[in-house]
């Protein structure tokens, strides 16, 4: 991947809504159909983050970040996009990201993934240190 080829954006209006309905309700094993309606409720009340080709403006990836930006963030739905996967393009993803993360120096960052342990660890996320103290509580519908 060259530096050119990608161009990180934080501007939610710039995310392809469609698309990223798409990815996640039909690709993602978290997101497995999920409503559109529930993804755009869930975009509009988070911060998102997209990795786009310059050439085109197609959109290539998408991350979505929960958080009250004082002290506590959940990175989720993270994904890019099967043809471009390999290319460095989650890693320029997280990076930019994590720059987000910094800047607003909050305490703690979560987030959940059963498949890109090695992406997050080079960038500071590691295994709960107490997973016994960490509850959840899922709906019943």
């Amino acid at each position: 991947m060259t530096d050119a080829a990608y161009r990180f954006s934080a501007d939610r209006d710039e995310m392809d809504r469609g698309l990223v309905h798409a990815w996640l309700s039909t690709e993602a094993y978290w997101a497995l159909g999920r409503d559109r309606a529930v993804q755009d409720a869930a975009m509009d009340a988070s911060a998102n983050f997209g990795m786009f080709e310059v050439a085109t403006g197609r959109q290539v990836a998408y991350a979505r970040l929960v958080t009250d930006s004082v002290t506590f963030a959940w990175l989720c739905d993270v994904f890019v996009d099967p043809a471009v996967r390999g290319q460095g393009v989650g890693v320029e993803l997280i990076e930019n990201v994590g720059a987000v993360l910094d800047s607003l120096n909050l305490r703690r960052v979560v987030l959940a993934t059963s498949t890109a342990h090695g992406l997050y660890a080079k960038f500071g996320f590691e295994v709960v240190a107490t997973p016994e103290h960490w509850m959840e509580r899922r709906s019943v519908a």
